[in-house]
């Protein structure tokens, strides 16, 4: 085995020690039950450890991560990891996690060609297609794709929304909160784009409300907003 993937191994046993010495019998209750309050949907991007950003433990986050953080409704892994976690896991929020400087934002807002994701990102092309024109009147390239980033987080928080098991979810009382969060690489803090859904009666209230918060902060043109 090549001494690089050893070293993996040992850091592993390290990890393993130093987590039953701070709390004896951790892993013995890990066994016993999973029961995370939170789904968290997330870039695959590897500066963006899910658990780590929000400080939470092993058994505590329910994770699925793709490029670009997309939720497609013909995507039966997101669905299948959804509806696992509302209806055996019984989470209570689903937080739709962006982050700024995406290298799959960015490739499918300039239209570079990275091979078979490009398939996937088209995803992403249809959310720029769709505020194509307001995303236009922003000069800035990197301040553009900081807010396509938001809009992308927006559409895919909608998505999530507007999938049966969620839907069904609301139909029958059961409490699903959704989200719609970034994450900004450069100083570690999430930030909350105020996407947030507790029933079908408030999804596009809160979708209307995020958008127009997004487009409030870039609204002089050319600047930098809060989070670059």
């Amino acid at each position: 085995m090549p001494h690089r993937l050893l070293d993996l191994f040992d850091k592993n046993k390290d990890w393993a020690a130093d987590t039953e010495a701070r709390e004896p019998g951790f892993f013995t209750q890990l066994l016993k039950q999973q029961a995370p309050q939170y789904l968290w949907i997330g870039c695959a991007d590897s500066r963006v450890p899910a658990n780590e950003i929000v400080g939470l433990l092993p058994g505590e986050l329910f994770v699925h991560r793709n490029v670009a953080n997309v939720v497609v409704h013909s995507d039966l892994n997101a669905l299948s990891v959804v509806q696992f976690a509302i209806d055996m896991l019984k989470v209570q929020h689903i937080i739709v996690v962006g982050h700024y400087g995406c290298s799959g934002v960015k490739a499918a807002m300039l239209n570079v060609r990275i091979g078979l994701a490009d398939n996937w990102l088209r995803h992403v092309q249809d959310v720029r297609n769709k505020h194509r024109e307001w995303l236009n009147t922003i000069e800035n390239e990197d301040t553009r794709l900081s807010a396509l980033c938001e809009l992308n987080v927006l559409e895919q928080s909608l998505n999530v929304c507007e999938t049966t098991v969620v839907q069904d979810a609301w139909k029958r009382d059961q409490k699903v909160v959704v989200h719609g969060w970034i994450y900004g690489l450069h100083n570690g803090l999430l930030e909350d784009l105020s996407m947030t859904v507790l029933n079908s009666d408030d999804v596009l209230v809160a979708y209307d409300k995020s958008l127009a918060a997004v487009k409030a902060r870039y609204a002089h043109v050319g600047t930098t907003p809060t989070a670059p």
